[in-house]
């Protein structure tokens, strides 16, 4: 009968740490009233217990901190800590000790380790230490694996592995509506959910534009010359709240004279958060390339360039339009026709050519109206006809005026 050599010890012991910052220990105070049978004896328990606040000692929280209990919760855009430790639990000398860490996520593996050079010699109760950091970029399910060899004093080769197995939450809900305006403009809103269980502290929310547009920032208001954020003095996310933020981008001159380049799908630009949690603990997220689909304009554009807010009833007033032919082949010839409506009135020459429209080129044009009826008007009745296919385009609604009577007076 053939009897296995019991499987030998290993002369070394590995032990894997996370680091984290510490926590504020918290107790639940026991109180009450002067005249209940207990009288004053809570209370000066708890004036004499150390992990109270003197002089708030029925506050929840207390001045001591308490190290981690548990191996705690990993958000992605957090930096993963660990301390690794192997101890010489023999009375041998042990030579030639490697020891590696890699990171296994779900698509890549990791080589943590600071130093991939072997250590000559560890002696009886002596250790090797390491600290190893991580900027955590997936979310899922990571596996740390230590490896430790080493050679005993006999030249055998020692070889044994460990794994510690961790997931890494998502920390927010990032969700991002596009609002296209009547101008080249867009408004980005982003919408940011903390979704974990404890505060957090918004440092920063910014978005990188693409080469294409400029971004204006629209969380703040001026107050007194001082410029203040519309969310208050104090940044702080409780769990589960929701934030909106607001952002402006437009085209660049050299983008914005091109038509054809702002068509179909366009790359934004991606959001930049940066957090701190308990004791200061950064976390940073960046999106991906945020896209939009660019609203279609056809064949040809007209677009408003200035107009005014308020105009009297029965003068002319004066509006300037800018006409695009969006086409990056075709050069089109066109007529213009004014056909009034109901309130607004057109002055001019209806019919009248206005020449060759080159692709992705564009016209000013500059028209006067009049209105007839008092109110909130819109502009209508501009139609744009291209000769070279019969084509016939229609424009209402183009904008909207406020139309006052000339004969009131401001009352004093």
């Amino acid at each position: 009968m053939e009897v296995n050599p019991p499987k030998q010890e290993h002369l070394l012991a590995l032990k894997v740490m996370r680091l984290t910052k510490p926590t504020l220990f918290t107790n639940i105070p026991v109180t009450c009233e002067e005249k209940d049978l207990p009288g004053d004896l809570f209370n000066q328990l708890m004036r004499e217990d150390p992990s109270t606040v003197n002089g708030a000692e029925i506050l929840m929280l207390g001045e001591m901190l308490t190290l981690p209990q548990n191996f705690g919760n990993i958000f992605l855009g957090e930096t993963f800590s660990s301390y690794i430790s192997v101890h010489n639990d023999s009375n041998q000398v042990v030579k030639d000790i490697l020891v590696k860490a890699d990171l296994q996520t779900s698509s890549q593996r990791l080589n943590l380790s600071a130093s991939n050079a072997a250590v000559a010699e560890l002696k009886p109760d002596c250790c090797i230490d390491d600290v190893i950091h991580h900027e955590v970029k997936e979310i899922g399910t990571h596996i740390l694996v230590c490896a430790v060899s080493y050679t005993t004093q006999g030249g055998e080769k020692m070889y044994f592995r460990k794994f510690f197995k961790f997931q890494v939450l998502k920390p927010l809900d990032v969700k991002t509506k596009f609002y296209n305006a009547e101008t080249d403009e867009v408004f980005l809103e982003a919408q940011i959910q903390n979704i974990t269980t404890s505060p957090m502290f918004m440092e920063k929310v910014s978005l990188e534009p693409s080469i294409m547009y400029n971004v204006t920032e629209l969380n703040s208001v001026t107050q007194a010359g001082e410029c203040v954020s519309t969310f208050g003095s104090r940044g702080y996310l409780q769990p589960m709240d929701t934030r909106q933020y607001l952002y402006c981008l437009k085209p660049k001159k050299e983008f914005a004279e091109k038509a054809g380049i702002i068509k179909g799908v366009t790359v934004i630009g991606k959001l930049d958060i940066v957090w701190k949690t308990n004791l200061g603990e950064r976390g940073r997220l960046q999106t991906s390339q945020l896209q939009r689909m660019a609203p279609g304009y056809g064949d040809v554009r007209l677009s408003l360039e200035a107009i005014p807010d308020t105009v009297n009833l029965e003068e002319p007033f004066h509006i300037t339009c800018k006409i695009t032919n969006c086409s990056s082949e075709r050069t089109m010839d066109l007529v213009l026709e004014m056909c009034n409506t109901n309130s607004i009135h057109w002055c001019g020459v209806s019919g009248r050519q206005l020449g060759k429209l080159h692709p992705s080129s564009s016209l000013c044009l500059a028209l006067t109206l009049l209105s007839s009826v008092q109110g909130l008007q819109s502009v209508s009745g501009l139609r744009l006809t291209d000769t070279f296919l019969k084509r016939t385009y229609e424009y209402d609604d183009i904008a909207q005026v406020c139309v006052v009577s000339s004969a009131v007076e401001v009352e004093a």
